[in-house]
């Protein structure tokens, strides 16, 4: 197996992949299958795993389902500071609970979203972070305003760092002009690439890490895109973000967790089902899907 040259006292640098669930037709985890997914990703060149993010269906899964993922992943990874677990949730009080489980399963730091129940003010989303990050794991926010209709501002970033409540964040909002602002407001505050499709050009603004959907279907040429970007290798990532770029743009639209498991069937790694609400997707994006992935593997992109 591939091993990486990680900085072990900032584990979230690199290609983290946010895996998807692995199940069955009855609808149930194959933790073995989903073990085996996380191995071939290492050993592919990747540096860790996200299990339990928007990937991988956390708000469909039971409490024990939710823990057995991390267990799995960490056992799997041979390096449980290689796991960054979501512990998202509706409330504080469940985030550090589920922080406090992936500490104890030998995580080495968490991914979390602002509380995803209601729009918080400023102070509501500081006391949430601070309220995680007493359990002592490294706090990487994940800004996602679409979705949590909370926006993790470069202001309000720069303050929660300050506040020693968050070391990192997943910038998802797709305004690439961020990356600098947020280096000018908090200088410390590691920035990682949260939407595929601007993996270039946060590369280049100073990202550190992806947190990355396509590598589950593509790893090395994913990897090897990430590598080529954050040294300012054009000649490499260029010809290979174009090549992948019609993948990549999946991570901004509502069905991208059945993108990428249709993705990863043709790759031959194990996609399958979603879990409702999520519906199948439907035949002419799946089309498009294959035809992008084929093409990919056919270049040995894989």
């Amino acid at each position: 197996m591939q091993t990486n040259a990680l900085p072990r006292t900032r584990p979230w640098h690199g290609v983290m992949v946010a895996t998807p669930l692995t199940l069955r037709e009855d609808g149930t985890i194959d933790y073995d299958a989903y073990a085996a997914h996380v191995r071939q990703l290492i050993a592919a060149g990747c540096d860790g795993v996200v299990p339990n993010g928007s990937l991988g269906e956390y708000q469909t899964l039971t409490d024990g389902e939710r823990e057995q993922i991390v267990r799995t992943a960490v056992e799997a990874s041979g390096d449980g500071g290689r796991v960054m677990p979501g512990v998202s949730a509706y409330g504080s009080a469940e985030s550090r609970r589920w922080a406090e489980q992936a500490a104890q399963a030998g995580a080495g730091s968490v991914l979390l979203l602002p509380p995803n129940g209601y729009r918080c003010a400023d102070a509501a989303v500081r006391a949430h972070y601070a309220e995680v990050a007493e359990v002592g794991l490294p706090v990487v926010a994940y800004n996602n305003p679409y979705d949590t209709k909370v926006d993790l501002t470069p202001k309000l970033l720069a303050e929660l760092h300050e506040e020693g409540s968050i070391v990192a964040v997943k910038e998802f909002s797709g305004d690439v002009r961020r990356a600098y602002e947020i280096a000018e407001r908090a200088p410390g505050l590691d920035l990682l690439v949260g939407a595929d499709d601007v993996l270039l050009e946060l590369a280049l603004a100073g990202a550190v890490g992806w947190i990355a959907g396509c590598p589950n279907a593509l790893p090395s040429r994913c990897v090897e895109l990430y590598r080529a970007a954050v040294t300012g290798d054009m000649a490499t990532a260029l010809p290979l973000y174009r090549e992948l770029h019609p993948l990549l743009r999946w991570d901004s639209k509502p069905e991208f967790v059945q993108a990428i498991k249709a993705a990863m069937d043709i790759a031959g790694r194990h996609g399958g089902r979603v879990r409702p609400p999520r519906l199948p997707l439907p035949e002419d994006d799946a089309a498009a899907v294959r035809t992008v992935t084929r093409k990919a593997l056919a270049g040995g992109l894989g």
